[in-house]
């Protein structure tokens, strides 16, 4: 696994483009989805453009499934569910790039995330800190550019957000403002990218970070945007 730490330079080898534990892009299942995903686009940034929007709304976003479970960071685990929070998504969206040949990575940042409810925070021990928010890094046209795939358009809808758009040409991330000019988003510290999800040190983070209640089953067919957004 390469780790580059934020502002390095790193090469699209390889290792950014095989298959691995977590990002399975050689899985039946991921192939099938990044194909299927990109219908008739050819080119990698047309290609890149469909897979996002397919992860960023096909998979509904669901930060009360976040576990400290290893098999639910699999992206050929993540088709199967109907919900996920932030890293499965990037992990699926990385991986589906990988079956469709473009080199991709792991991104983590810590953001404080505004957008938010009463029992998101109270499960998460009264905090908006959001350790490792993850996304995608894809290597397209000569550069690296950062895919955040996690906010469907239904949730951006109901809580008031600005949509993420991806052009394939520059990063697509939180944008630190609302639709009514709220403070949404806060980039806190870059932990840097990784040719591979590096679950045990997410795993050591979030327990050392965060109380259990964090990671409690939630209750079924429950929906995070069903709830009320702090202001």
């Amino acid at each position: 696994m390469i780790h580059t730490l934020p502002g390095g330079k790193h090469e699209p080898g390889p290792e950014y483009l095989q298959s691995t534990r977590f990002l399975d892009s050689d899985s039946d299942a991921v192939r099938r989805f990044a194909q299927q995903s990109a219908g008739a686009a050819t080119s990698d940034i047309g290609r890149a453009v469909k897979l996002f929007y397919v992860v960023r709304d096909g998979i509904r976003y669901d930060p009360f499934s976040m576990r400290l479970d290893p098999g639910i960071y699999v992206a050929s685990h993540v088709l199967t569910a109907k919900s996920a929070y932030c890293i499965p998504k990037a992990i699926l969206l990385a991986a589906a790039a990988r079956a469709l040949g473009i080199p991709s990575a792991i991104g983590l940042s810590d953001v404080v995330n505004h957008l938010t409810t009463e029992k998101l925070k109270a499960l998460m021990g009264g905090t908006t800190y959001f350790m490792h928010h993850g996304y995608a890094v894809l290597y397209l046209e000569g550069q690296w550019v950062k895919a955040a795939p996690a906010f469907n358009i239904e949730l951006c809808t109901r809580f008031g957000v600005l949509p993420t758009e991806f052009d394939g040409r520059s990063d697509a991330i939180f944008q630190p403002y609302d639709a009514l000019d709220r403070r949404h988003m806060e980039y806190v510290k870059d932990h840097g990218i990784w040719s591979e999800f590096p679950y045990e040190k997410v795993e050591a983070d979030f327990r050392a970070f965060y109380p259990l209640s964090a990671f409690a089953e939630s209750i079924p067919d429950e929906k995070f945007e069903d709830g009320v957004r702090m202001v």
